[in-house]
This record gives structure tokens, sequence and C-alpha cells, in this order.
């Protein structure tokens, strides 16, 4: 399997133009905050990129960041520009040429950026104890759309959860089915190259994460993607696919649920690039100086990390009022691209 990826990403594809699903992102529809970060890339970096979302959370400045199927670069450098000088960006990948890709530009890079602060390690994203990476020594692990390539993704997310300190963020793009994908799609070549015979059915991701000690993953954003080639939409007959960003957080004390305990927090507005509103998650957006209540798991994914210092924290833990109304278990993904997030409604 690791073969036939590499085959595809090193000689395949030579450039996100041919790949045949709209996983990967249109320009136009990224942030208007991420495109100056985009201008201070290679072009040629830019041109080899085959990501689904956007991997870039807030407040990374001074951070260490690790980014898992790094390809060419293009995340890498863009995280560079964010955690600056003080931070870190170590990007790894199993694909030569997209490396020599990577590696033939970062003397480009750091002569734009006025420093150097990345590099990048060959290696196998299921086997990241073997590279010269220390338990519990990154802030932040991003990936964008490679978990599903990986044949092993118990080993990835118990990788990650090793590397990350606690309080740390595994915060991922990645394309998900709406049912477990059969054996003829997981065994077609091209189908798995394009991130479809890989896919995790979204059900089966969230007891992966659990099964790692991510008890709470949170859904940030997400799109239905669609299959621009009529060969292969054949072959795929009615399955759907979603391309869908999450984060997990590494805190010991999450639960599986959304528990209420009556607590509530304020946003300051004091995260750079910020000052209205922050947003943990699709059901999570926080306006500055309005009291948010929220559940417990909330409450430690804002308490217990980075974002400690940006918030007021009223409550505690001392009393437990049940679950929150409307915390179900249907599928979570818009079924077209204008719909309503699916689990909109009273929750944490």
């Amino acid at each position: 399997m690791h073969e036939q990826v590499k085959q595809y990403y090193g000689e395949a594809l030579q450039s996100s133009a041919d790949l045949k699903t709209s996983a990967c992102c249109d320009v136009s529809s990224l942030p208007a905050w991420f495109k100056p970060l985009l201008a201070g890339i290679h072009p040629e970096v830019l041109a080899r990129y085959y990501g689904c979302g956007l991997v870039c959370p807030p407040l990374l400045e001074g951070c260490r960041v690790l980014d898992l199927g790094c390809g060419s670069g293009r995340d890498v450098y863009a995280l560079a520009q964010l955690v600056g000088a003080r931070g870190e960006v170590v990007g790894v990948d199993m694909t030569d040429a997209q490396l020599e890709v990577a590696e033939r530009h970062r003397a480009w890079h750091a002569e734009r950026f006025g420093f150097d602060n990345v590099r990048f390690l060959h290696g196998y994203i299921e086997r990241l104890d073997e590279l010269p990476l220390a338990a519990g020594s990154f802030d932040v692990i991003v990936s964008n759309c490679v978990v599903n390539l990986s044949p092993d993704k118990d080993a990835v997310l118990a990788g990650i959860q090793r590397l990350l300190k606690p309080g740390g963020e595994f915060h991922f793009s990645d394309v998900y089915a709406g049912r477990r994908v059969p054996a003829t799609v997981r065994e077609d070549p091209v189908l798995y190259g394009e991130c479809l015979g890989g896919a995790l059915y979204w059900n089966d991701f969230l007891r992966l994460a659990h099964r790692q000690g991510f008890a709470d993953p949170r859904l940030l954003e997400d799109r239905p993607l669609a299959i621009t080639a009529p060969e292969l939409a054949a072959r795929l007959g009615s399955l759907r696919f979603f391309s869908a960003t999450h984060r997990l957080f590494k805190l010991a004390d999450l639960e599986t649920a959304c528990e209420d305990y009556g607590q509530a927090v304020i946003y300051r507005g004091t995260v750079p690039g910020h000052p209205a509103s922050f947003t943990l998650d699709a059901h999570h957006v926080m306006e500055t100086g309005k009291v948010f209540p929220v559940c417990g798991n909330t409450w430690r994914m804002l308490a217990d990390t980075r974002f400690s210092p940006h918030f007021e924290f009223i409550g505690d833990f001392s009393r437990h009022y049940g679950i929150f109304t409307g915390c179900g278990t249907s599928l979570p993904f818009r079924e077209t691209a204008d719909s309503t997030p699916a689990g909109t409604g009273a929750c944490c």
C-alpha cells in the first residue's frame, strides 16, 4: 500500500489539477487571512499541494508543530510564518519526490521569511517512534488529507498521542465516508490514491479516536465532495464522501459525552486575528464579552490548553446536571455545501 501511494503522489500526480475529486481546496474559498501566507510560498510547492482543508489553527506563535504527510511542504511553509522565529515546524513524508521539492526550496523560504525554522524528515506516519522526535514535544500536530491513506490508522493516532504535550492539539483535515467503504473501493489503486478507498466511515473514526485516548473529537468544518470523473463515480455507486476538519485535544479528563456542570466561559477577544469571536468548533462560536454556557469537556479544552489566558471561567465541576439536550449521534456532516450543519441546535 505504501508503494502504491508513493507512486500515485510521486509520479501519477504532477499538480493538484490532476486530482479527480473536489477534495483539493480552491484558493478562492480560503479565508482572507490565509492568502498572504500563500503569497510567501514558492509556486512549485503550491502546485504540488493535495490537501483537502485548512490546518492552521490560531495562536501558534512560538509553538512547535509537526505536519504528518507534509508532501511538498505547502502547509509547513504556511505554518512556519505563523509560529515565527521562536517556533519550529517539522514535516514528515514517505514520498521522496515530494520531499525533494520541499527541501529544494527551503533556503528560498528562509531568505523570504528572515528565519529558517523548518526541517523535513523521511518517514512513515504509522512509525513515528522510529523518527528522532521526542515524546511530549509538540504543541500542535497537523495533517492534511493523509490519515485516510494510512493502512494502520490506529498506529497513526497512537503516535500522535505520544508526541503531543499535555493540552496539545491534533488539528487535521481528511476525507470520510457516509458508510463503511467496501473492499472493491478499498482495493482500487486510483480510488485509494484519490483519498476515497482509505476513507473511514465517520462513526468508525470516532471509535478510533476514543480507542487512542482522544475522548471528544470536535468537528470544525465540513463539506461534501464531488467526484468529477464519471468513471470513478460509477465505481463508487451511492457512496458519499465528505471533507472534514477535526481537532482532538490531548486532555486526560475528557469524557465521551457532553456533560453539563453548569459552567460558562467569556471570551476576552484577545486571540490575535480574532477580536470579535473565537471558534472552537462548529457548535462553539463565542462572541467577545458574552457569557457562553459550556460542557465540562469544552471547559477543559479552553482552560487546560494554550487558549486559557484568553478566557474568563465561571463555575467548576462540583455539581452535575446531566447531558446537554441535543447532543446526538447522527451523521455530523452537511448533506450539501449550503445546508445547515447536522446536529445544529441545543448542544453544549
